[in-house]
């Protein structure tokens, strides 16, 4: 079994900050790539940031200069931390994780079951 929990969300006010984290455990051979995205009502969900087992990173546009994504590989978590955060950035935040179960097993993603970020003007 594998399970992927996200924490951290909850209410900030504009300009502020929070730190989202996510942790992968149970039966783990290596993780890949681990990605943090978000939904809002209506909307499809959207790539905010990932980041590679050799910690090669990546942004979508929206959020450049505003997160920053870790990971701590000795932990299996990935962060992300949020600033200056705006209402538009408020959704529903999910964890993606790519995770090889074996070392002959083929790589698959795992995700959190979402951490919801709301953010007053």
């Amino acid at each position: 079994q594998v399970r992927v929990a996200e924490s951290g969300g909850g209410l900030a006010q504009s300009g502020g900050s929070l730190r989202l984290s996510c942790a992968a455990s149970g039966s783990i051979f290596s993780i890949n790539t681990m990605g943090w995205y978000r939904q809002v009502p209506g909307k499809q969900r959207e790539l905010v940031a990932d980041i590679t087992s050799g910690g090669s990173t990546s942004y979508a546009d929206s959020v450049k200069g505003q997160c920053t994504i870790s990971r701590d590989n000795a932990k299996n978590t990935v962060y992300l931390q949020m600033n200056s955060l705006e209402p538009e950035g408020a959704a529903v935040y999910y964890c993606d994780v790519r995770i090889k179960r074996y070392r002959w097993s083929y790589e698959a993603a795992y995700w959190g079951q979402g951490t919801q970020v709301t953010v007053s003007s």
